[in-house]
């Protein structure tokens, strides 16, 4: 697979890495650990080098089954994983970015994943109670004590990430984008191209959607995160539907999935964008790979852009989650 580079510090990655939370939560019961643990070593043999989990997934079983299971191939992947929550008796109870809990949370993943170094420490949220510049203060000692490698933060703000950036290099920002989430491309893309950070879409193919694969009859699971998200309604889900349907018509004409067209269309957008799809199956997780080798062009992106070109219905986190995203 081909590489990317995320920030002006070396760190390369593949083009596509794989998000880890559906692994042990959100999405329905979680995935059988032996299977798990198959599927990430099956993505390493499949070229994929970039894995991404947190603390809070699970919480901390992610980790350790992401620990587990890149073990023996270590030194030829890069690991994310995030601090930023407070966690108590299993559940999260708001938000943590206390330099002193940081650290905390740096040795305890740094245990759960099996390893001497995090190769990308994100904030997963941006603390409203504890300066940016504390915290970028704080990952920066990380780095020098050889804890950390490199710097990230998650769903922030541009004035956040210019005053992160001016304490300690920020290598990467993971925020949602895709086909049916474009809210970066306003001021946060262009303010990571001046600032030479990498981009790191999560929920690449909005959370299973622009797959095909769900329509206004798909049930979820009782413990699925989607069952909460406005933009899932039944309602929702049928008039986004739209979407989904022009998309797999242009997908139709070139051979090639929805999901790899979308994910696709994420790598054309900028040579510092790496999508992290996330999936629990292999043939999902085939399909999803081969985006990296589909190569869309001017005349490819023009139809897409049409095709995307309507108002998607329903906010895409609940009250309590939007709540969390730095506005700052």
């Amino acid at each position: 697979m081909q590489r990317r580079t995320l920030g002006t510090g070396g760190l390369t990655v593949s083009a596509l890495g794989l998000g880890c939370m559906g692994m042990s939560q959100s999405y329905g019961p979680p995935g059988d650990r032996v299977a798990m643990i198959a599927l990430l070593r099956d993505a390493v043999e499949r070229g994929v080098t970039f894995f991404d989990t947190a603390e809070v997934y699970g919480p901390f079983v992610n980790e350790e089954l992401v620990g587990e299971a890149l073990q023996p191939m270590r030194r030829e992947v890069v690991i994310a994983t995030k601090f930023g929550f407070r966690i108590v008796d299993g559940k999260t109870a708001g938000l943590d970015s206390r330099p002193a809990h940081i650290r905390e949370v740096v040795d305890a993943s740094l245990r759960r994943l099996r390893t001497d170094v995090i190769d990308l420490l994100y904030q997963h949220r941006v603390d409203p109670q504890v300066p940016i510049e504390d915290v970028a203060g704080t990952v920066g000692d990380l780095v020098r004590a050889g804890k950390v490698r490199y710097f990230g933060l998650s769903e922030a703000s541009v004035q956040t990430i210019r005053r992160a950036h001016a304490v300690h290099p920020v290598a990467a920002l993971q925020s949602e984008y895709s086909l049916w989430w474009r809210e970066p491309e306003a001021e946060v893309l262009p303010t990571l191209e001046v600032l030479g950070i990498g981009f790191v879409p999560f929920s690449p193919l909005g959370r299973g959607f622009l797959t095909g694969a769900i329509d206004e009859k798909t049930t979820f699971a009782a413990d699925d995160f989607r069952n909460l998200v406005p933009r899932f309604t039944a309602e929702a889900r049928k008039a986004n539907r739209v979407l989904v349907d022009r998309l797999a018509a242009l997908a139709a004409r070139r051979r090639v999935t929805p999901a790899q067209l979308a994910l696709a269309w994420l790598l054309a957008r900028k040579p510092y964008v790496v999508p992290i799809p996330g999936t629990t199956k292999p043939a999902r997780l085939a399909e999803n790979l081969g985006a990296a080798a589909l190569s869309l062009g001017a005349a490819d992106l023009e139809e897409i852009e049409t095709a995307a070109g309507l108002e998607i219905q329903g906010e895409r986190y609940p009250e309590s989650m939007n709540r969390m995203v730095d506005r700052s």
